[in-house]
């Protein structure tokens, strides 16, 4: 059986979405940006469609940088994620946008500590 080699830039990008607290979102860019590539966006969304499972991704905490759900409106996988975020408490608008300045997590800055209760996903 092969082992899958995972780039550190993944390994950064899963770690950063694995630490976003419920009840709050980040944007593509905003992963992209803590994990040290800024201009890697597309990478952050590719990461959530192939890692999430595997990983146990909370994918539905990431949203464009406009705040809204990427996923065309109305569908079913629209949905599933609007009503994901809702169960932890983040409001939408009629139009399916959210208010980023309300919801998006502010990390820490770096050099502080982690919290204990974020494991990281690549442990035991």
């Amino acid at each position: 059986m092969s082992v899958v080699q995972i780039s550190e830039f993944t390994k950064k990008v899963m770690e950063e979405i694995s630490s976003i607290p419920k009840g709050h979102v980040a944007t593509y860019k905003q992963i992209a940006e803590l994990a040290g590539k800024p201009q890697a966006s597309r990478g952050v969304a590719w990461i959530l469609h192939s890692c999430t499972t595997t990983y146990k991704l909370p994918w539905h905490r990431v949203l464009n940088s406009q705040g809204k759900i990427s996923f065309e409106f109305g569908t079913s996988n629209f949905r599933r994620q609007k009503t994901l975020l809702e169960q932890e408490g983040v409001v939408f608008t009629s139009k399916g946008s959210l208010s980023l300045p309300q919801f998006q997590w502010k990390k820490r800055a770096k050099g502080s500590k982690k919290s204990s209760k974020t494991p990281s996903i690549f442990s035991k």
